[in-house]
């Protein structure tokens, strides 16, 4: 491919008007998918690409929350296997709670469920953090961030659905204690690290807001 040295003082508003897809073959139809894209796009430089093919995973979108105390100034995290880390150093995942949207929820309505599923908490707050795309480069998933308020007293023991075959242990620590397993890697998880980060932030504006409307 050419390359050319035009620069630009603010990126170009391309959107999916500039992409012309050709096929989509279906490669694999499971609990998850695989698709095989054939497109063309517009390019940087002017004109269009060459046909460009690409497979897909698609696993839906999700949506995951942090649940912080407030009063406390604790987290609730939870662990549990993960098969895409089974031959990394540790298959157990210390996370945030998530789960896949179904059709006809919301992403608030699925992280109000999961909270309560995986780690026994009742949501009464939440606050949205960001939307993003894990791995665009081979995924269609998009994830919604959110933080919610919790009571972290009731938050314990060991949780998950049986017929989805999950174990998963609660761990209630301490935000600074949360954000030093970021800090070391031990948390690995990408919407963990966001959420965590989000509320190293934020998290006095946060507790500023919630205790303030309990108070009044």
């Amino acid at each position: 491919m050419t390359k050319t040295n035009r620069s630009h003082s603010e990126p170009l508003c391309y959107n999916k008007n500039d992409v012309k897809i050709m096929s989509k073959l279906p490669l694999y139809n499971g609990f998850f998918k695989m698709i095989k894209y054939t497109f063309c796009h517009k390019l940087f430089a002017g004109g269009w690409s060459e046909p460009v093919e690409r497979e897909m995973f698609e696993r839906g979108h999700a949506a995951a929350l942090l649940p912080y105390d407030p009063n406390s100034d604790s987290v609730v995290l939870i662990e549990q296997i993960r098969v895409g880390s089974l031959e990394d150093h540790s298959p157990w995942q210390i996370e945030i709670v998530a789960g896949i949207i179904d059709p006809g929820e919301t992403a608030e309505q699925v992280v109000v469920r999961e909270a309560e599923e995986e780690a026994g908490v009742d949501i009464q707050r939440i606050e949205k953090v960001t939307s993003y795309l894990p791995s665009s480069g081979g995924c269609s998933e998009r994830l919604d961030v959110f933080v919610g308020e919790v009571n972290s007293k009731l938050a314990s023991g060991i949780h998950g659905l049986e017929e989805e075959g999950e174990d998963i242990r609660v761990h209630v620590v301490s935000r600074q204690q949360a954000y030093s397993w970021v800090e070391s890697g031990k948390i690995e998880n990408g919407a963990s690290i966001i959420a965590l980060q989000w509320l190293e932030l934020n998290h006095q504006r946060l507790r500023s807001c919630w205790l303030t409307r309990d108070d009044g």
